[in-house]
């Protein structure tokens, strides 16, 4: 079953808005399902370096650009993040309850690239993030 319904935006102390839940999530569950542009591997490049567009994920078959998504481009990082993501199908990935994620806990992702560690805020990195 996906939360989606019980999903909600407020400010962060990751970074900007973040994505909330209002109900208990339990580990393994389907939080929400990634949808967005479905765009190739070269309009992901031009769009990432012309636009300075970040809200793109990927699986084995597309690049999914969110950027115009209501909840999902407010995804922040955390290197010991609650979530993680699975492929869906060819145009979607799924957002999975990593543990249990109590009431007001913001939801959170690795996002796994290399820069991000350099500016994170988290306990384990020690610096300041700039997603």
């Amino acid at each position: 079953m996906h939360q989606e319904k019980n999903l909600y935006l407020k400010e962060s102390e990751i970074n900007g808005r973040g994505i909330f839940t209002s109900v208990k999530i339990p580990a393994g569950s389907h939080v929400m399902i990634i949808r967005g542009e479905v765009i190739s591997e070269t309009e992901c490049v031009r769009r990432e370096e012309e636009e300075s567009n970040v809200y793109i994920f990927w699986n084995e078959y597309n690049y999914i650009d969110t950027s115009n998504s209501e909840l999902i481009r407010y995804l922040n990082h955390n290197c010991d993040p609650n979530c993680y993501v699975e492929e869906r199908d060819e145009e979607s990935l799924l957002l999975i309850a990593e543990r249990d994620i109590v009431p007001g806990e913001e939801i959170t992702i690795d996002y796994d690239y290399e820069e991000i560690y350099e500016g994170c805020a988290c306990s384990e990195c020690t610096s300041e993030i700039y997603a």
